[in-house]
């Protein structure tokens, strides 16, 4: 499949394209000011009409600037849930939908990205690949428990919450545990019944957890963080990040 790639691109983020593939750049900068470079193939798209499906497999070379870098950054297929354009991802006129993900990320605190109470179990932050696959629920029905959200100041309410969550959302994750500024080949494997990730043509995780079709690629780098911690405190922002990339050689998905 010939893939064609969008740029979004925020806070002075961009793109640059080297003899045998791609950069994503976001410049240093404090805090309180979003900074993206990302590469995906559904802009304009309604998340009926995205690309992809099972089985496929997704397979590229990678490299990041450096170690824990601030915010996230990564490469995987999703459904990009975030809606209204928020400053945080999602795109205007799309509402809001539970997650489906299969990706290799890394997340550096404060994020906590676990629906788990054991972070051992599935990682909170760091690099890891994993899987979220949601109950389907139309979009429209969705939004409007989005106006539960400032409850969730209420501890209490929002550790309820969590749990609630748990019966609908489920997820699947393991540690990546590798020198992510050096080279390294990535490959997720996605079947109706499962997906396996492998670095280095190791298999690292096998799971059943596989996210529905269709799905949009996504390749990114910014300065974000989201956490929803076991004991109910909620969060999201920007981080002061240094100046970071992330390089992209050989993409295939197909």
């Amino acid at each position: 499949m010939v893939i064609k790639l969008s740029t979004r691109l925020a806070g002075l983020g961009t793109l640059n394209h080297l003899e045998d593939g791609l950069q994503l750049c976001i410049p240093t900068g404090p805090p309180m000011t979003y900074r993206l470079a990302q590469l995906d193939d559904y802009g304009g798209l309604s998340r009926s009409r995205f690309l992809h499906s099972p089985p496929g497999t997704l397979r590229l070379r990678a490299r990041v600037s450096g170690t824990n870098l601030p915010g996230t950054w990564g490469f995987g297929v999703w459904n990009d849930p975030f809606g209204f354009s928020l400053g945080f991802g999602g795109q205007l006129g799309r509402l809001p939908a539970l997650p489906q993900t299969a990706w290799f990320m890394h997340a550096s605190p404060p994020n906590w990205l676990s629906l788990s109470d054991d972070p051992e179990k599935i990682p909170a932050n760091g690099f890891f690949a994993g899987t979220f696959c949601s109950s389907s629920i139309p979009s429209f029905l969705f939004a409007p428990g989005l106006l539960a959200l400032p409850l969730c100041a209420v501890r209490p309410f929002s550790r309820f919450l969590r749990r609630l969550v748990n019966r609908i959302i489920h997820q699947d994750a393991t540690r990546v545990d590798l020198d992510a500024t050096h080279w390294h080949d990535y490959s997720i494997h996605w079947r109706m019944d499962g997906c396996s990730f492998s670095v280095d043509g190791n298999v690292i995780l096998r799971t059943p957890c596989s996210p529905p079709a269709p799905l949009g690629l996504v390749l990114w780098i910014d300065n974000q963080f989201a956490a929803w911690t076991p004991g109910g405190q909620l969060g999201y922002g920007t981080l002061e990040n240094p100046a970071a990339w992330l390089e992209i050689e050989n993409l295939t998905l197909q």
